[in-house]
């Protein structure tokens, strides 16, 4: 079980690092390092938590506390830290079969082999990230592991051959808009919605767009438009392996990739009620219309607004909090607080900077003497949204 690895322009082989224990906690940060442990407790049959390099330490004892917590998950081979509606973080436990067979349909899907370089500038710890390591892994194809996304270091990378390389739509446009024209490579797009005029721009550069749909729970990506027929209206078809089904517009999903459950929850079975919305068209093409109904979904990150607006109370002078999503050319979404407060801002950005990692912190706060409320007393988010002034783009 070993990686073909380029880093730091130096091509390595990694191999396993014997596991410390049976289940292992690591930071993800995208080093080989970070490879050479998780495959090492793979082949010991062991389990690793990969937790987010930008965690507040409040976050991360939290998140080792559930491990501690939990008995070992039968079969489990990762845990990925996601969120649920509420806010409250869960781990996905994913089985190596799991990330296997997610290997394989997207390597089916998106052409990659033994020759195939893909470029990897997503965080290992998100399953975005991890998954190009798999599909390497399954394939024999390199990685080319970046430390963090610099968009003049994927350009190189795509200029001198590189086959594949995944986005959210942020990064996209950060490299197109320093690069006009790319050799043919195919660009997988994910991670929230994605303007048509951007894909348009990268289609025109050269790049083979492919929009898609996934989430830490099916071991990365689901659906994927095919490179051959791509058009940037859907997130594609399912996968190989993988069936969809809609419930009152709800998407479900199953398939060889699909997590056996929560750590400490009981185990997944048959369909995965996602709580994303979308529908299928005559082609059986998805339609994703919103990211889980209280999702913000901030160049490529998962803002849980519940969780923003429960650190936002903690403050003294913070008497109501509501998160809401705004557009945003750069970032796709970001979010806007709307507070009954007397803080200053400033005030509150450093209150949230001890409490919740950075990309979950709102772009703009707005100050109200009392939000609104609807008939059954709740915050009426609806009357917020529609009240909502234009805002400039984020910086």
């Amino acid at each position: 079980m070993k990686l073909r690895v380029v880093f730091r322009g130096e091509l390595l082989e990694v191999g396993p690092r014997p596991p410390r224990a049976a289940r292992i906690a690591i930071e993800g940060r995208n080093h080989p390092d970070t490879l050479a442990q998780v495959l090492g407790s793979l082949e010991a049959g062991g389990e690793v938590a990969l937790l987010s390099t930008r965690l507040t330490e409040r976050e991360r004892r939290a998140q080792l506390a559930q491990i501690s917590g939990s008995a070992k998950a039968s079969e489990a081979a990762t845990l990925l830290f996601t969120s649920g509606t509420t806010g409250a973080p869960k781990a996905a436990v994913l089985t190596l079969e799991n990330h296997l067979a997610s290997a394989r349909a997207a390597n089916q899907t998106l052409g990659i082999d033994a020759s195939s370089r893909l470029v990897c500038a997503l965080p290992l710890f998100h399953v975005g990230g991890l998954a190009l390591a798999f599909r390497c892994l399954e394939s024999g194809a390199t990685l080319h592991l970046h430390e963090r996304f610099d968009a003049q270091a994927v350009v190189r990378d795509l200029q001198q051959g590189a086959t594949h390389v995944s986005f959210v739509a942020a990064t996209l446009a950060r490299v197109i808009d320093i690069c006009q024209r790319f050799p043919p490579a195919i660009a997988v797009v994910g991670g929230g919605p994605a303007p048509k005029s951007l894909l348009d721009r990268a289609r025109r550069a050269g790049l083979r767009v492919v929009q898609t749909w996934g989430m830490t729970e099916t071991a990365s990506m689901a659906t994927c438009e095919r490179p051959d027929d791509a058009d940037g209206t859907t997130a594609g078809p399912p996968l190989p392996g993988f069936e969809l089904q809609l419930d009152s517009g709800e998407i479900r999903v199953r398939g060889p990739a699909l997590m056996r459950g929560y750590l400490g929850q009981s185990r997944q079975e048959g369909w995965l009620c996602t709580g994303d919305l979308g529908e299928l068209d005559a082609r059986g093409r998805l339609k994703v219309h919103a990211r889980r109904t209280d999702l913000i979904v901030s160049g490529g990150e998962n803002v849980y607004p519940a969780e923003v607006e429960a650190a936002l109370l903690e403050h003294p002078r913070v008497w109501e909090a509501a998160v809401l999503p705004a557009a945003d050319e750069r970032w796709g979404q970001v979010g806007v607080a709307w507070l009954a407060t007397t803080a200053a801002e400033s005030e509150l950005r450093a209150f949230l900077r001890e409490r919740i990692a950075a990309y979950n912190i709102p772009a703009r706060f707005i100050a109200l003497a009392e939000l609104p409320r609807n008939a059954a007393g709740k915050i009426d988010r609806l009357s917020l949204l529609a009240r909502r002034p234009p805002f400039p783009a984020a910086p």
